[in-house]
């Protein structure tokens, strides 16, 4: 596949380095020469200097040859022109990054694709949304939604008190004979290991296990993770971003009571205007004894979304000491997501890696129509529809030749989730949703093709 990403920063090498595992045909162009020099130095790929934007630029970037091209520079305007220009020339599809998520909320209305843009993407309205999952399953920290819900992705950590821990998860299977949840990945505590559970792997003490269910089964979790379900109400956010803004915005619509801390007054003033229903309060969020005068203990949770990776931790490590039930944090530096369960935060969240995530899955193979990424693990997890031709048509999960580093959570079929366990037979039309560590990708992409 001959991929060309315009725009040589976070996400752009992101996506280039993640893509270049995959022996993709990669062009990166970029204005900045130093960017370029790093990406050219560190991935198998090709780079170009120039704009995104001109024609000879693109015209040397083979765009009339090329299946996608992914715009994700700092500018919107110049994404967009750069898609719309691209799809002119010849390229299959387009993808635009954006930072005005009312172009995503009214896409139907402008027709998007008639331009020649087939996919907006808005890492902060991506991150806001994730923020507001997080919230909704309060104790997990890490949930993902498939089919508006039909199933549901969530990651906890194990506590000693666990009622399964020692057991294997057949056994585990067993203390709910109506089994509406799947392990579908493990990461021991300490390690990078990821493992995709099988019968006879055992839970231990402190695992990061994630699971696939269906709505019951998230009742059926909280009671076999020994984790209690608390209802989240009071929120206090740190950072008026774009992220912090969405978040506020989301959470007040779904009658949540919000604090929203910030730093500059102009920015405070002009989000009290923005924002009604949430309680503006300009100051700086590093300042513990302001958090303890705006009551930071009384708080179910706290979210700290500054551009400021650093800032966001500590703020989060001092609402963990206030007893703060929820932490989640936005974070800019990939490598500290190895630290989020170390150091006692719920949850790191990557808007580089969210925006991947959502721009990856139109460069798979099959009809994969979802993907995640979990965070710390080496994992990843896939949706594919089932076509008559695929191999899994028509066939018994037991049956099915799946390699050893994968395995299937659920399947979707008209609209309902289901566990599907050894003699489900796959048919035309299923959704099947599959967790694998990325040596798998390649079979089970034939698989479902």
């Amino acid at each position: 596949m001959k991929i060309i990403i315009a725009g040589a920063g976070e996400v752009g090498f992101h996506l280039a380095k993640l893509l270049s595992y995959e022996s993709q045909d990669i062009t990166l162009i970029d204005t900045n020469k130093e960017s370029l020099a790093y990406a050219d130095s560190h991935l198998d790929i090709r780079v170009l200097k120039g704009d995104a934007t001109s024609i000879s630029v693109l015209k040397d970037a083979q765009v009339d040859r090329s299946d996608l091209v992914i715009g994700v520079t700092a500018s919107e305007t110049t994404n967009l022109t750069l898609c719309l220009l691209a799809k002119q020339l010849g390229c299959k599809r387009t993808i635009a990054r954006i930072s005005n998520a009312e172009f995503i909320h009214n896409k139907d209305e402008i027709k998007f694709s008639e331009l020649g843009i087939d996919e907006l993407i808005s890492p902060e309205a991506l991150a806001a949304t994730e923020i507001q999952l997080l919230l909704n399953q309060s104790a997990f920290n890490n949930t993902y939604e498939f089919e508006n819900g039909a199933l549901i992705m969530v990651g906890v950590s194990l506590p000693k008190q666990a009622p399964f821990i020692g057991k294997m998860v057949k056994d585990a299977a067993n203390i709910f004979p109506e089994l509406h949840f799947m392990p579908i990945a493990i990461q021991r505590t300490g390690t990078q290991y990821t493992l995709i559970p099988r019968g006879d792997t055992e839970f231990k003490s402190e695992d990061q296990v994630y699971f696939i269910t269906s709505r019951e089964g998230v009742d059926e979790l909280y009671k076999l993770t020994g984790k209690t379900k608390t209802e989240i109400k009071n929120v206090m956010i740190l950072g008026g971003s774009k992220v912090g803004y969405k978040t506020a915005r989301d959470l007040c619509i779904n009658k949540f009571n919000v604090k929203l801390i910030e730093k500059d007054k102009e920015k405070a003033f002009d989000l009290a205007d923005d924002l009604p229903n949430a309680l503006i309060i300009n100051g700086d969020g590093r300042n513990v004894e302001l958090l303890e005068e705006e009551n930071l203990e009384a708080m179910d949770a706290f979210v700290a979304v500054t551009g400021n990776s650093e800032t966001n931790i500590m703020s989060c490590l001092v609402a963990k000491s206030k007893n703060v039930k929820k932490t989640i944090a936005l974070v800019e530096n990939m490598d500290y997501f190895q630290l989020s369960h170390s150091i006692g935060i719920d949850t790191l969240l990557n808007k580089k890696l969210l925006a991947a995530n959502n721009i990856f899955r139109h460069i798979r193979k099959g009809e994969v129509v979802a993907l995640t990424r979990l965070n710390n693990l080496n994992a990843e997890i896939l949706e594919f529809i089932v076509k008559p031709t695929s191999q899994v048509n028509g066939k018994n999960i037991k049956d099915l030749d799946f390699p050893r580093e994968a395995t299937i959570g659920g399947v979707i079929r008209e609209g309902k989730g289901v566990i599907a366990l050894g003699d489900f037979k796959i048919v035309h039309g299923d959704r099947v949703v599959v967790c694998c560590l990325p040596s798998a990708i390649p079979k089970i992409e034939k698989l479902f093709l």
